[in-house]
């Protein structure tokens, strides 16, 4: 679905470069992105990180659909089980009439038991506050006005997509089973949950919906070794960082359980260095995306790798595919 892009989570650790080069940096790249071609922007969302991972990402949307004015803007993923659900409705639909139609939603689950407990929920409730909360938001972006227990539910403005582009996110059977029941797109980690949505949807009588597949992150260099060298660190915080959010393997899916050094890293394959020959062979199999900034990483050691990407390897991935 979308071939190129770049991610930020915003994370500053105390080794990398200050926050406010980060913020001024992200929102600079995204804009040389947009001019550039390259297709979609993603933010994702995390509470209580000492780093600093950013806890709004819609308004790091909103703020990135005001500075463009074709790329997609992704964020991927809204934790929904800690937010109220019309409020989530009422920013998607902000969004996407700020972004002239150009904002994607993923809306998942959750995994991090110290964020529940600091929005007061409990993990334990996060598949029934899924279901009620997909069931009021698909419910209210299509315009309907209804009783939620107590309360009315009545969400204007409308976002401009009609029915807005949302997607279930999550590595497991019930995720793609969630997706298909509520008729919306996957967005999975894991390929072998995909044959699940897809039967799901077939069941019920509907077309399955666009499936994405968690992207790889990357960073691209002449010379991947001494690349690998200057950006190690940064990756492997962000790596670390994930690991001890998710650190319970029963509740979350995530790859980045027993990582703990970074030649585990460079085996997993879940950040690669790659050159912009490799880069170009890697997007005829794969959404390539750029993380410019992980883990604090310099801006310039970020721009050197974006630079690189958009003169030596876009043009090319843009040409096999008739773009």
């Amino acid at each position: 679905m979308f071939r190129t892009g770049l991610s930020f989570d915003m994370q500053t650790p105390d080794f990398g470069a200050p926050r406010s080069e980060i913020y001024s940096a992200a929102f600079e790249m995204i804009e040389y992105a947009d001019a550039n071609g390259i297709d979609q922007i993603l933010f994702a969302e995390h509470h209580r990180s000492v780093d600093g991972y950013v806890p709004v990402p819609a308004l790091l949307a909103a703020a990135a659909a005001a500075r463009t004015r074709r790329i997609a803007l992704m964020l991927g993923a809204i934790v929904l089980p800690l937010h109220d659900p019309v409020e989530v409705a009422e920013m998607i639909a902000v969004n996407d009439l700020i972004s002239g139609g150009r904002l994607h939603v993923v809306l998942a689950a959750g995994y991090v038991e110290a964020e529940f407990k600091a929005f007061r929920k409990s993990i334990h409730d996060r598949a029934r506050l899924m279901d009620e909360g997909l069931e009021i938001i698909t419910r209210a972006l299509a315009g309907e006005r209804f009783q939620d227990g107590d309360r009315e539910v009545f969400v204007r403005p409308l976002p401009l997509n009609r029915p807005p582009n949302l997607y279930v996110g999550g590595g497991v059977e019930a995720s793609a089973r969630r997706a298909a029941k509520f008729g919306l797109g996957f967005w999975t980690m894991k390929s072998d949950v995909i044959a699940v949505y897809e039967s799901e949807c077939r069941k019920l009588g509907r077309a399955p919906g666009p499936v994405i597949r968690t992207p790889v992150g990357i960073h691209v260099a002449e010379d991947p070794e001494a690349a690998w060298q200057r950006i190690g660190p940064h990756v492997l915080h962000y790596v670390r960082a994930y690991a001890a959010m998710s650190s319970d393997p029963s509740v979350s899916s995530s790859p980045m359980h027993g990582l703990n050094s970074l030649d585990a890293v460079r085996a997993s394959g879940i950040m690669t260095v790659v050159t912009p020959d490799q880069c170009v062979e890697l997007a005829q199999r794969e959404s390539v995306t750029l993380v410019p900034l992980i883990g604090g990483l310099s801006p310039k050691i970020g721009w050197e790798s974006l630079e690189l990407f958009t003169a030596k390897a876009l043009p090319r991935i843009k040409a096999a595919n008739g773009a």
